[in-house]
Protein backbone atom coordinates (compact mmCIF):
# COMPACT_ATOMS: atom_id res chain seq x y z
CA UNK A 1 0.00 0.00 0.00
CA UNK A 2 1.08 3.55 -0.72
CA UNK A 3 0.95 6.29 1.89
CA UNK A 4 0.89 10.04 1.51
CA UNK A 5 4.70 10.20 1.58
CA UNK A 6 5.15 7.91 -1.40
CA UNK A 7 4.10 10.56 -3.92
CA UNK A 8 1.64 10.08 -6.77
CA UNK A 9 1.23 6.71 -8.42
CA UNK A 10 1.74 6.16 -12.16
CA UNK A 11 -1.92 6.74 -12.95
CA UNK A 12 -2.55 9.55 -10.46
CA UNK A 13 -3.21 13.05 -11.82
CA UNK A 14 -0.18 15.33 -11.65
CA UNK A 15 -0.19 17.84 -8.82
CA UNK A 16 2.16 20.41 -10.36
CA UNK A 17 -0.63 22.44 -11.93
CA UNK A 18 0.08 21.28 -15.48
CA UNK A 19 -1.23 18.13 -17.13
CA UNK A 20 1.03 16.17 -19.43
CA UNK A 21 -0.03 15.77 -23.04
CA UNK A 22 -1.29 12.23 -23.57
CA UNK A 23 -1.79 12.32 -27.33
CA UNK A 24 1.14 11.74 -29.70
CA UNK A 25 2.79 14.35 -31.84
CA UNK A 26 1.11 14.51 -35.24
CA UNK A 27 3.92 13.34 -37.52
CA UNK A 28 4.16 11.24 -40.67
CA UNK A 29 4.70 8.22 -38.43
CA UNK A 30 1.47 9.02 -36.59
CA UNK A 31 -0.50 8.91 -39.84
CA UNK A 32 1.14 5.66 -40.99
CA UNK A 33 0.25 3.90 -37.74
CA UNK A 34 -3.23 5.46 -37.81
CA UNK A 35 -3.96 4.09 -41.30
CA UNK A 36 -2.73 0.63 -40.29
CA UNK A 37 -4.86 0.82 -37.14
CA UNK A 38 -7.98 1.72 -39.12
CA UNK A 39 -7.34 -1.14 -41.53
CA UNK A 40 -6.92 -3.49 -38.55
CA UNK A 41 -10.17 -2.11 -37.17
CA UNK A 42 -11.96 -3.18 -40.34
CA UNK A 43 -10.46 -6.68 -40.55
CA UNK A 44 -10.60 -7.21 -36.78
CA UNK A 45 -14.19 -6.01 -36.47
CA UNK A 46 -15.25 -8.19 -39.41
CA UNK A 47 -13.41 -11.16 -37.91
CA UNK A 48 -15.53 -11.00 -34.77
CA UNK A 49 -18.89 -9.88 -36.16
CA UNK A 50 -18.83 -11.81 -39.45
CA UNK A 51 -16.34 -14.69 -39.30
CA UNK A 52 -16.82 -15.75 -35.66
CA UNK A 53 -20.35 -14.59 -34.83
CA UNK A 54 -21.73 -14.82 -38.36
CA UNK A 55 -22.71 -12.00 -40.73
CA UNK A 56 -26.32 -11.05 -40.13
CA UNK A 57 -28.90 -8.99 -41.98
CA UNK A 58 -32.53 -7.96 -41.43
CA UNK A 59 -33.57 -10.83 -43.71
CA UNK A 60 -32.21 -13.26 -41.12
CA UNK A 61 -34.93 -12.23 -38.68
CA UNK A 62 -34.38 -11.39 -35.01
CA UNK A 63 -31.15 -13.38 -34.96
CA UNK A 64 -29.85 -10.99 -37.59
CA UNK A 65 -29.01 -8.48 -34.88
CA UNK A 66 -26.63 -10.78 -33.03
CA UNK A 67 -23.40 -10.60 -35.03
CA UNK A 68 -22.90 -6.85 -35.33
CA UNK A 69 -24.65 -6.06 -32.04
CA UNK A 70 -22.59 -8.48 -29.96
CA UNK A 71 -19.42 -7.29 -31.69
CA UNK A 72 -20.34 -3.69 -30.88
CA UNK A 73 -20.97 -4.56 -27.23
CA UNK A 74 -17.64 -6.38 -26.96
CA UNK A 75 -15.55 -3.65 -28.54
CA UNK A 76 -17.60 -0.87 -26.95
CA UNK A 77 -16.93 -2.28 -23.47
CA UNK A 78 -13.23 -2.63 -24.25
CA UNK A 79 -13.14 0.93 -25.56
CA UNK A 80 -14.84 2.30 -22.42
CA UNK A 81 -12.27 0.59 -20.20
CA UNK A 82 -9.31 1.82 -22.25
CA UNK A 83 -10.62 5.39 -22.42
CA UNK A 84 -11.06 5.40 -18.63
CA UNK A 85 -7.47 4.23 -18.17
CA UNK A 86 -6.20 6.70 -20.78
CA UNK A 87 -7.93 9.64 -19.10
CA UNK A 88 -6.65 8.52 -15.70
CA UNK A 89 -3.05 8.13 -16.88
CA UNK A 90 -0.57 10.83 -15.86
CA UNK A 91 1.49 10.83 -19.06
CA UNK A 92 1.59 9.63 -22.64
CA UNK A 93 1.82 5.84 -23.01
CA UNK A 94 2.16 4.81 -26.68
CA UNK A 95 0.84 1.28 -26.17
CA UNK A 96 -2.18 2.50 -24.24
CA UNK A 97 -2.94 5.27 -26.74
CA UNK A 98 -2.78 3.03 -29.81
CA UNK A 99 -4.71 0.23 -28.09
CA UNK A 100 -7.48 2.77 -27.46
CA UNK A 101 -7.37 3.93 -31.09
CA UNK A 102 -7.67 0.33 -32.30
CA UNK A 103 -10.57 -0.30 -29.91
CA UNK A 104 -12.33 2.80 -31.22
CA UNK A 105 -11.89 1.77 -34.84
CA UNK A 106 -13.06 -1.84 -34.28
CA UNK A 107 -16.05 -0.56 -32.32
CA UNK A 108 -16.69 1.90 -35.15
CA UNK A 109 -16.63 -0.94 -37.68
CA UNK A 110 -19.18 -3.10 -35.90
CA UNK A 111 -21.38 -0.14 -34.92
CA UNK A 112 -21.51 1.21 -38.48
CA UNK A 113 -22.28 -2.26 -39.84
CA UNK A 114 -25.00 -2.73 -37.22
CA UNK A 115 -26.66 0.56 -38.17
CA UNK A 116 -26.21 0.21 -41.95
CA UNK A 117 -27.06 -3.47 -42.35
CA UNK A 118 -28.81 -4.97 -39.33
CA UNK A 119 -31.04 -1.96 -38.61
CA UNK A 120 -31.48 -1.28 -42.32
CA UNK A 121 -30.65 2.44 -42.15
CA UNK A 122 -28.51 2.03 -45.24
CA UNK A 123 -25.22 3.63 -46.20
CA UNK A 124 -26.51 7.14 -47.03
CA UNK A 125 -28.64 7.37 -43.90
CA UNK A 126 -25.92 5.95 -41.66
CA UNK A 127 -23.27 8.26 -43.11
CA UNK A 128 -25.43 11.37 -42.72
CA UNK A 129 -26.40 10.44 -39.15
CA UNK A 130 -22.78 9.85 -38.17
CA UNK A 131 -21.62 13.05 -39.87
CA UNK A 132 -24.16 14.92 -37.75
CA UNK A 133 -22.80 13.19 -34.63
CA UNK A 134 -19.20 14.13 -35.48
CA UNK A 135 -20.11 17.76 -36.15
CA UNK A 136 -22.28 17.85 -33.04
CA UNK A 137 -19.48 16.43 -30.90
CA UNK A 138 -17.01 18.99 -32.24
CA UNK A 139 -19.48 21.84 -31.65
CA UNK A 140 -20.20 20.65 -28.10
CA UNK A 141 -16.48 20.29 -27.43
CA UNK A 142 -15.76 23.79 -28.78
CA UNK A 143 -18.59 25.30 -26.73
CA UNK A 144 -17.50 23.54 -23.53
CA UNK A 145 -13.72 23.91 -23.76
CA UNK A 146 -13.17 26.75 -26.24
CA UNK A 147 -11.08 24.82 -28.78
CA UNK A 148 -10.93 21.46 -30.56
CA UNK A 149 -7.16 21.68 -31.11
CA UNK A 150 -5.60 18.35 -30.15
CA UNK A 151 -2.51 20.21 -28.93
CA UNK A 152 -4.62 21.94 -26.28
CA UNK A 153 -6.16 19.01 -24.44
CA UNK A 154 -5.47 20.17 -20.89
CA UNK A 155 -8.38 18.72 -18.89
CA UNK A 156 -10.11 15.35 -18.49
CA UNK A 157 -13.25 16.90 -20.01
CA UNK A 158 -11.37 17.86 -23.18
CA UNK A 159 -9.85 14.38 -23.35
CA UNK A 160 -13.27 12.75 -23.08
CA UNK A 161 -14.51 14.95 -25.93
CA UNK A 162 -11.41 13.92 -27.91
CA UNK A 163 -12.22 10.22 -27.58
CA UNK A 164 -15.94 10.72 -28.19
CA UNK A 165 -15.21 12.61 -31.41
CA UNK A 166 -12.64 10.03 -32.48
CA UNK A 167 -15.12 7.19 -31.99
CA UNK A 168 -17.82 8.99 -34.00
CA UNK A 169 -15.28 9.80 -36.73
CA UNK A 170 -14.11 6.17 -36.89
CA UNK A 171 -17.72 5.01 -37.24
CA UNK A 172 -18.44 7.65 -39.89
CA UNK A 173 -15.35 6.59 -41.81
CA UNK A 174 -16.49 2.96 -41.83
CA UNK A 175 -19.91 3.94 -43.17
CA UNK A 176 -18.37 6.18 -45.86
CA UNK A 177 -15.92 3.50 -46.96
CA UNK A 178 -18.62 0.83 -47.18
CA UNK A 179 -21.02 3.20 -48.95
CA UNK A 180 -18.41 4.09 -51.53
CA UNK A 181 -17.20 0.55 -52.22
CA UNK A 182 -20.30 -1.57 -51.55
CA UNK A 183 -23.15 0.86 -52.07
CA UNK A 184 -22.11 2.23 -55.47
CA UNK A 185 -21.64 -1.09 -57.20
CA UNK A 186 -19.67 -0.96 -60.44
CA UNK A 187 -18.77 2.73 -60.12
CA UNK A 188 -15.15 2.00 -61.13
CA UNK A 189 -16.27 0.74 -64.52
CA UNK A 190 -14.74 -2.69 -64.05
CA UNK A 191 -11.17 -1.48 -64.66
CA UNK A 192 -10.31 -2.00 -61.00
CA UNK A 193 -12.20 -3.43 -58.06
CA UNK A 194 -14.50 -1.08 -56.20
CA UNK A 195 -12.46 -1.62 -53.02
CA UNK A 196 -9.17 -0.74 -54.71
CA UNK A 197 -10.87 2.22 -56.39
CA UNK A 198 -12.28 3.42 -53.09
CA UNK A 199 -8.84 3.20 -51.48
CA UNK A 200 -7.39 5.26 -54.35
CA UNK A 201 -10.06 7.94 -54.01
CA UNK A 202 -9.66 8.30 -50.24
CA UNK A 203 -5.88 8.20 -50.60
CA UNK A 204 -6.11 11.01 -53.15
CA UNK A 205 -8.27 12.95 -50.70
CA UNK A 206 -5.56 12.64 -48.05
CA UNK A 207 -2.97 13.79 -50.59
CA UNK A 208 -5.03 16.91 -51.28
CA UNK A 209 -5.20 17.63 -47.54
CA UNK A 210 -1.41 17.21 -47.32
CA UNK A 211 -0.94 19.73 -50.14
CA UNK A 212 -3.26 22.17 -48.38
CA UNK A 213 -1.23 21.72 -45.21
CA UNK A 214 2.08 22.32 -46.96
CA UNK A 215 1.05 25.10 -49.31
CA UNK A 216 -1.76 27.09 -47.69
CA UNK A 217 -2.74 28.67 -44.40
CA UNK A 218 -5.96 26.67 -44.04
CA UNK A 219 -6.79 25.95 -40.40
CA UNK A 220 -4.54 23.18 -39.11
CA UNK A 221 -7.27 22.05 -36.73
CA UNK A 222 -9.76 21.64 -39.59
CA UNK A 223 -7.19 19.80 -41.72
CA UNK A 224 -6.35 17.44 -38.84
CA UNK A 225 -9.95 16.39 -38.29
CA UNK A 226 -10.61 16.10 -42.03
CA UNK A 227 -7.56 13.84 -42.37
CA UNK A 228 -8.49 11.86 -39.26
CA UNK A 229 -11.93 11.13 -40.72
CA UNK A 230 -10.58 10.28 -44.20
CA UNK A 231 -8.03 7.77 -42.90
CA UNK A 232 -10.91 5.62 -41.66
CA UNK A 233 -12.66 4.99 -45.01
CA UNK A 234 -9.22 4.44 -46.51
CA UNK A 235 -8.62 1.74 -43.91
CA UNK A 236 -12.12 0.35 -44.44
CA UNK A 237 -11.70 -0.05 -48.18
CA UNK A 238 -8.19 -1.50 -47.87
CA UNK A 239 -9.42 -3.92 -45.21
CA UNK A 240 -12.31 -4.98 -47.44
CA UNK A 241 -9.92 -5.35 -50.36
CA UNK A 242 -7.89 -7.81 -48.28
CA UNK A 243 -10.69 -10.02 -46.96
CA UNK A 244 -13.63 -9.87 -49.40
CA UNK A 245 -14.14 -12.84 -51.77
CA UNK A 246 -12.55 -12.78 -55.20
CA UNK A 247 -15.94 -12.61 -56.94
CA UNK A 248 -16.68 -9.38 -55.04
CA UNK A 249 -13.40 -7.70 -55.98
CA UNK A 250 -11.41 -8.66 -52.88
CA UNK A 251 -8.24 -10.71 -52.42
CA UNK A 252 -9.96 -13.32 -50.21
CA UNK A 253 -7.26 -13.22 -47.54
CA UNK A 254 -8.23 -14.78 -44.20
CA UNK A 255 -9.58 -12.06 -41.89
CA UNK A 256 -7.76 -13.41 -38.79
CA UNK A 257 -4.53 -13.69 -40.79
CA UNK A 258 -4.84 -10.17 -42.20
CA UNK A 259 -5.61 -8.86 -38.69
CA UNK A 260 -2.57 -10.64 -37.22
CA UNK A 261 -0.24 -9.25 -39.91
CA UNK A 262 -1.58 -5.72 -39.44
CA UNK A 263 -1.24 -5.97 -35.66
CA UNK A 264 2.35 -7.15 -36.08
CA UNK A 265 3.17 -4.19 -38.34
CA UNK A 266 1.65 -1.76 -35.83
CA UNK A 267 3.69 -3.25 -32.98
CA UNK A 268 6.85 -3.03 -35.09
CA UNK A 269 6.25 0.61 -36.03
CA UNK A 270 5.48 1.63 -32.44
CA UNK A 271 8.80 0.09 -31.42
CA UNK A 272 10.80 1.53 -34.34
CA UNK A 273 9.26 4.97 -34.85
CA UNK A 274 9.81 7.72 -32.26
CA UNK A 275 6.80 7.91 -29.97
CA UNK A 276 6.53 11.18 -28.10
CA UNK A 277 3.75 13.27 -26.70
CA UNK A 278 2.52 16.21 -28.72
CA UNK A 279 3.13 19.84 -27.82
CA UNK A 280 1.33 21.08 -24.76
CA UNK A 281 0.67 24.73 -23.90
CA UNK A 282 0.89 24.20 -20.15
CA UNK A 283 4.31 22.56 -20.23
CA UNK A 284 6.38 25.62 -21.11
CA UNK A 285 4.40 27.71 -18.62
CA UNK A 286 5.11 25.19 -15.87
CA UNK A 287 8.81 25.08 -16.72
CA UNK A 288 9.04 28.85 -16.87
Amino acid sequence: MRNEHDGPGPLDPPNDGARSSKVPAVTLGFWIVKILATTLGETGGDTVSMSWLGETTPEAGASGLNGYLVGTLIFGALLAVLVAVQVRARRFHPWLYWATIIASTTAGTTLADFADRSLGIGYPGGSLLLLALVLGSLAWWKASVGTVDVNKIVTPRAELFYWLTITFSQTLGTALGDWFADGIEGWSGGLISDYAGGAMVFGAGLAVLALLYLGTRVSRVALFWAAFILTRPLGATVGDLFDKPLDKGGLDISRPLASAVLAGLIVLLIVVLPQRAGSHPGRSEAVG
